[in-house]
């Protein structure tokens, strides 16, 4: 997986709180550029918020969180949101804009050509294996779930933007299309080399996805190791979700 030594993005001290009850506490860890980091844990574990502290969507009750070396506060937050690509669990198309025409709209409102959008757009669909001219000037309503989650990833991609967060975008599919967009969007990430953030309480999409997983639990970051260190981790929760994942390892074993 393309990776290197940079940081993309650096947690330091990062607290958030809301009606002085912390979210989040004591966030410190850095993502390299390239790396596929997945932050993994049970609802309300704090997974989500630390993403959006990410993008400015939160501002740290304590602490800064760095982007590209500068602190998410000092940054133009439009500025700062068209360098990260957003994909979620129901992709937010607008309804009434064509396929092209929302994963055209980034590079439009950066004041792209429409020749550009348009060459653009065609060179990502066909990259999401969507073929442009079967799809481009189709609506949202006419696609299917995992149709709309690829328009949402290529929309995602548009503006080549060098960070991509990623919150639960599969979690509503069929098992069959998940594990179809999750070896679809692996191959992707390693092709292109994003840095990628992505959020899932699913352990088997954490193993399959991460160069890197970050449990959460109660707010705070516990465990953050490769897969392999992972499975090794003496802590509780990582051990229920080690625990987890053989069960449904041994479950698929003996069904077939």
């Amino acid at each position: 997986m393309p990776q290197n030594n940079q940081i993309a993005v650096e947690f330091r001290n990062v607290t958030f709180s809301r009606n002085n009850r912390p979210l989040v506490s004591n966030l410190n860890f850095t993502i390299r550029q390239g790396e596929a980091l997945v932050l993994l844990g049970r609802s309300g574990s704090g997974k989500t918020t630390t993403m959006k502290l990410i993008n400015r969507l939160f501002i740290p009750t304590k602490g800064e969180v760095l982007f590209d070396g500068i602190p998410t506060t000092q940054w133009n937050e439009i500025k700062l949101r068209r360098k990260i690509g957003y994909v979620i669990q129901e992709t937010g198309l607008f309804p009434h804009f064509t396929v092209e025409r929302n994963v055209g709209l980034v590079p439009s409102l950066e004041g792209w050509k429409s020749k550009q959008i348009k060459t653009r757009v065609y060179e990502l669909l066909q990259l999401v294996g969507l073929n442009p001219e079967q799809f481009a000037q189709r609506y949202p309503h006419e696609l299917s779930g995992g149709q709309r989650q690829r328009v949402g990833v290529a929309r995602a991609l548009a503006a080549d933007p060098p960070v991509l967060m990623m919150d639960e975008p599969f979690g509503a599919l069929d098992p069959i299309t998940r594990l179809e967009l999750q070896q679809e969007f692996r191959r992707l990430q390693q092709e292109l080399g994003k840095t990628v953030v992505f959020v899932t309480h699913d352990i088997q999409e954490a193993f399959v996805l991460a160069s890197r997983i970050g449990l959460m639990y109660g707010g705070e970051l516990i465990v953050l190791d490769t897969p392999t260190e992972f499975r090794r981790s003496p802590h509780p929760e990582a051990l229920a979700f080690i625990e987890c994942l053989r069960t449904l390892e041994t479950f698929s074993k003996d069904s077939l």
